[in-house]
């Protein structure tokens, strides 16, 4: 029994060298594993962003007093807008049509006179709603900033601003709405999509275009073990590349890690072990480079970049649409790095999308146990 043992493990030793060599040899295994995560995290937390700053938008004062400039000189103050003064609407309409400005704030001629008699001064926002979640934020912007100036403006007055309720506001999570602290944890999860399914449905494929694998399946080597040898050295890869990602996160991005690394990494290590056995399978069907390199982009890649919730949110999506979303791993791995980094140990939403997680790795590594059987059929 000992003597059995020792010989698996022996074999099992040497098949992670073999595997271990094979990746040191291969420098596309080591670009997927590292380069790609830095080149990835440098775009998307640099060239992508879903903030609204700057925004150009057309002012039109038609008759010019001390309300009207105060108001115009809030849109000059403000970090979110890049106002340009317009001497006529049809001009400003114009430049809308062309694109040069995104939208179009219009203060009429008895902007002054009517300003705190009834609550209802003559302001008008046109928007283009060409780009409809723009459009959506520079509205609300224009809302905020016209609320803001109308407070201050009554208080400077003298008066009191009628309104039914004072809102105030407080954001949680994330208080100075960077979009950079939502993309990149989510775009953790999209890169150990990649490095696990798709760098190992492409390396087991090329075993079989070259016939490595067959010689391998003569060998008393035990089907079990050929799985764990080919699982350990790129599950060690995977997790390397994911430390580079948390750590490109946390210092060079600064995104916060309010919960905790262990419990990321916990979590991290089980997601990684669903993409392994995902790519896995994938070379048990498709046994060609180029078929299992397009189906893992098809199947793991492009749900995880889509259906995540990594940058669409579910909630508005179709409902056929979210149930599909149920069958994405990255889903609950995103939801789990979301949490840890910008809201900490939520334990709910944590245990919850790590059982979902843990069951979808027995799922697939029981059928893969059942695929990859030790025959040359």
């Amino acid at each position: 029994m000992s003597g059995a043992r020792g010989g698996s493990l022996m074999r099992l030793r040497g098949m992670v060298r073999k595997e271990s060599l094979q990746i040191l040899r291969d420098p596309s295994s080591i670009a997927i594993a590292f380069v790609m995560p830095v080149v990835l995290l440098l775009l998307f937390g640099y060239g992508v962003s879903l903030d609204a700053k700057h925004i150009p938008v057309a002012v039109v004062i038609e008759q010019l007093d001390a309300a009207s400039a105060s108001f115009a000189a809030a849109f000059h103050q403000s970090e979110y807008f890049s106002p340009q003064r317009f001497g006529s609407i049809q001009e400003a309409e114009q430049a809308l049509a062309e694109r040069r400005v995104d939208g179009i704030v219009w203060l009429r001629s008895d902007f002054g006179r009517r300003l705190l008699g009834h609550g209802d001064a003559p302001v008008g926002v046109i928007l283009n709603g060409v780009d409809a979640n723009q459009a959506r934020i520079t509205a609300g912007y224009v809302e905020g900033a016209w609320q803001t100036w109308l407070q201050a403006y009554a208080a400077a007055q003298g008066r009191e601003l009628e309104a039914p309720a004072a809102v105030e506001q407080r954001v949680w999570f994330n208080p100075a709405l960077r979009s950079r602290n939502f993309l990149v944890p989510g775009l953790v999860a999209v890169i150990m999509t990649l490095i696990g399914a798709l760098l190992t449905a492409l390396v087991v494929a090329r075993e079989w275009e070259r016939g490595t694998m067959e010689a391998l399946m003569v060998t008393p080597i035990r089907i079990r073990e050929i799985l764990l040898g080919k699982l350990l050295p790129y599950f060690v890869l995977g997790m390397g590349g994911m430390l580079l990602s948390v750590a490109m996160a946390v210092w060079l991005f600064e995104v916060p890690l309010r919960g905790s690394f262990w419990v990321l990494l916990a979590a991290s290590s089980l997601f990684m072990l669903v993409a392994l056995a995902m790519g896995l399978l994938i070379s048990t069907v498709a046994k060609n480079q180029f078929v299992a390199g397009q189906i893992a982009i098809l199947v793991t890649f492009l749900p995880a970049f889509i259906l995540s919730g990594f940058i669409f949110d579910l909630g508005s999506m179709p409902a056929p649409i979210q149930v599909i979303t149920h069958l994405v791993p990255a889903r609950y791995f995103v939801a789990i790095l979301q949490t840890l980094f910008l809201a900490g140990d939520v334990w709910p939403v944590v245990l919850g999308n790590a059982a979902a997680l843990l069951g979808m790795m027995l799922v697939f590594f029981a059928i893969l146990q059942r695929k990859a059987r030790k025959d040359l059929q």
